[in-house]
């Protein structure tokens, strides 16, 4: 019997690198238009320029990062138009996985959901802007792989991944004090079954924010 070497192999130095950076910019731990080096990344990483380059290339092809025609890399700082087109993808991916997840949100996801409400208003409380991105977006994801749909859920991390250092940007403007009032809603929905008021809530709670960003 073959045996594959890398079936049970650590993670290569790129993809520890990419996984490390993309976290960073999905949860807002990188504020929009940070300048990036490869020798600044590596340092971090402790890793080589080849594997930080690799990352750097491979986030800058799913719009995670900007490349200038000078070279520059940054976090991108996205205009009105840029965020009115990722809300409207939002409300367009994330309504479609919500609706799939309602017929498999029992009573333990339910749960799940209040426990994770609660941690976001502790983090807002404290005035943690990335723990705040980093528990909502945990709320999201919980309630969509109900869903089953990883093509779809795949998707969305990716407009999540777009848009994370404007989130940051974004929560540090709404000076929020408690959780979401949708998160709330869309519980609500879920416990009543009911399929038309969940999809209104999660499409006022993805878009909402980011259209008063863009105003």
């Amino acid at each position: 019997m073959l045996i594959n070497p890398k079936s049970d192999a650590a993670p290569s130095a790129h993809d520890r690198v990419y996984r490390g950076l993309r976290s960073q910019i999905m949860y807002g731990e990188l504020a929009p238009g940070v300048a990036l080096t490869l020798r600044g990344i590596g340092t971090e990483f402790g890793v080589s320029m080849t594997p930080a380059r690799e990352a750097v290339r491979r986030l800058v092809a799913e719009g995670a990062l900007s490349l200038s025609s000078s070279g520059r890399v940054s976090t991108p700082e996205l205009s009105n138009e840029r965020i009115e087109e990722l809300a409207a993808l939002r409300a367009l991916i994330e309504v479609e996985l919500a609706s799939r997840a309602m017929p498999r949100a029992h009573i333990a996801l339910i749960d799940r959901l209040q426990s994770i409400n609660g941690t976001i208003s502790e983090v807002i409380s404290n005035r943690d802007a990335v723990g705040y991105i980093r528990a909502n977006l945990e709320f999201h994801r919980t309630l969509y792989l109900r869903a089953q749909a990883p093509a779809m859920l795949a998707m969305a991390e990716t407009v999540w991944l777009q848009l994370g250092p404007t989130m940051r940007a974004l929560y540090g403007r709404l000076r929020r004090t408690e959780a979401p009032h949708y998160h709330r809603l869309i519980i609500a929905a879920l416990k009543a079954g009911d399929e038309p008021g969940l999809r209104l809530a999660v499409r006022s709670d993805v878009t909402q924010g980011l259209r008063m960003l863009a105003a």
